[in-house]
């Protein structure tokens, strides 16, 4: 889930993987992934047309505070969040100098590939404390969320799907789709028309869809998304007896 803008009108997206590893366009609304009644109201829509909630789904989305409380509210204990990785460096290259942007990228980078959640973490922690003397605004930043990072290593997602699902780049190629669908427009006469004009070029969009990367190993993701539920009953149990 991610947002775009089309003129002056902000478009919150949702795109959806299936267990065969086929995108689907979910929904489209006018507003920002900072606003929790806006990403509600798309969370609701979906749960309306269908979209079961007792079943832990794996929600991969930036950093919008709307966005992740609108989840949480919505799906509760059943949705696990995959903060984008590259949102999330982008964030912290915001808070250092351009000389060392580039360090700190391929550090974070190496920690991510590092294999394990608690190999990432520890790269990730001592990168911070390596930050925090002279860039006190850049450790907070890679600290915010950090365990979010995280959730595909925790989830021993292969690396073909961890490519995909690391970042919401699939639906922002999506978006680029829609922008170019309606490159041609030059007034934009409200949210209703950017609306329609967003549906329309979704729809055109998903005709060229591809399966994705590492959809093969997806029947994983859901037994490792599956075993969720098991850890959660087992621990309910032993704090009830």
């Amino acid at each position: 889930m991610d947002g775009t803008r089309l003129g002056e009108h902000v478009l919150l997206t949702a795109l959806g993987i299936d267990a065969g590893g086929h995108k689907h366009v979910l929904g489209v609304v006018e507003g920002s992934s900072e606003s929790e009644a806006v990403c509600r109201a798309l969370l609701g829509n979906l749960v309306e047309r269908g979209l079961g909630v007792e079943r832990v789904r794996l929600f991969v989305i930036d950093g919008g505070k709307g966005l992740r409380k609108a989840i949480r509210e919505v799906f509760g204990a059943w949705a696990l969040i995959q903060r984008c990785q590259i949102h999330k460096v982008r964030n912290v290259l915001e808070h250092l100098p351009k000389g060392k942007g580039a360090w700190v990228r391929a550090a974070m980078h190496r920690a991510w590939a590092a294999g394990s959640a608690e190999g990432a973490r520890r790269k990730l922690r001592e990168l911070a404390s390596q930050l925090q003397e002279h860039h006190p605004g850049a450790t907070s930043s890679l600290l915010e969320g950090l365990e979010e990072t995280l959730t595909i290593l925790r989830l021993g997602v292969g690396a073909l799907l961890a490519q995909t699902l690391r970042s919401t780049n699939p639906v922002e190629n999506l978006q680029e789709s829609l922008k170019r669908v309606a490159r041609n427009v030059k007034r934009w006469r409200g949210g209703s028309m950017a609306l329609r004009w967003a549906a329309s070029g979704l729809m055109e969009a998903s005709k060229g869809f591809r399966r994705v990367k590492g959809y093969r190993e997806i029947p994983l993701l859901i037994a490792a998304l599956d075993s969720m539920v098991s850890v959660e009953s087992v621990d309910e149990n032993v704090e009830v007896a």
